[in-house]
């Protein structure tokens, strides 16, 4: 039996396979949906903004891919203090309590809702050709994403584990925080022109991501029994038509 209620911040495939499912996927604009989905979009916004920066000085190319300096530094660290915070916002607001820290423990649960390790994302702008990327492919044999050890590394001891914030885990960082945004709130950025359009598809199973730049796939192996299978238009009139999943 599929599931009959959209979970809270969780994107998942429809049992047709699709993801909008003719116009169902509007209960990623709900208020009781996720707080202040907004706030974690603009977030990757400036992100990507910052990245693009850095490409000015880094080509994006696999020659460069070890290189490393204060900037990959600084926006590493700040990219990966981004994914725990929606990793913290996927859980609490879905009803999961913690006493003491959060840790990769915890924001591994969020792999069970949202099959994090199934997304792809492709780098369009890659000077040997489109680069595409799971970031956390090792999710589940390796415990954690490398990158994310990286960050941990780099973060706790810089001096020494300096050249871990290179620009390889740097990308690999900023495309996990993509996925995690789009198994969120999909394509959509919370502007007025707000429409769940999808464009830029090349027949490769790839879309646009919400920030426009990367392009991401989303699962499509979803067992039947797992994915959405609702009436929008009859849930909507209810006061809080959603429910926590529970990690």
């Amino acid at each position: 039996m599929a599931v009959n209620r959209p979970f809270r911040r969780t994107v998942r495939q429809f049992s047709s396979g699709s993801y909008a499912d003719s116009g169902q996927s509007r209960y990623i604009l709900h208020p009781k949906y996720s707080m202040d989905g907004a706030h974690y979009v603009r977030a990757l916004k400036i992100i990507q903004k910052d990245l693009f920066s850095l490409f000015d000085f880094i080509e994006p190319s696999n020659v460069n891919l070890q290189s490393y300096s204060f900037r990959t530094h600084e926006l590493l660290m700040r990219t990966c203090i981004e994914i725990e915070a929606n990793f913290k916002a996927i859980l609490s607001e879905n009803g999961y309590a913690k006493n003491g820290n959060w840790n990769i423990n915890d924001y591994k649960r969020v792999e069970t809702s949202h099959f994090l390790s199934s997304y792809y994302v492709e780098i369009p702008v890659w000077r040997e050709g489109p680069w595409t990327i799971r970031p956390f492919e090792d999710w589940t044999a390796e415990g954690r994403p490398e990158w994310y050890q990286a960050y941990n590394a780099a973060k706790h001891d810089r001096h020494t584990a300096f050249p871990k914030a290179n620009f390889e885990n740097l990308l690999k960082a900023v495309c996990g925080l993509v996925v995690l945004i789009s198994s969120q709130f999909r394509n959509e950025d919370f502007s007025r022109r707000s429409s769940f359009l999808i464009i830029g598809d090349l027949g490769d199973g790839f879309e646009d991501s919400t920030a426009g730049f990367f392009r991401i796939k989303y699962p499509k192996d979803i067992p039947q029994e797992l994915r959405y299978d609702f009436s929008w238009q009859a849930l909507e009139k209810e006061a809080d038509p959603f429910e926590n999943f529970a990690f």
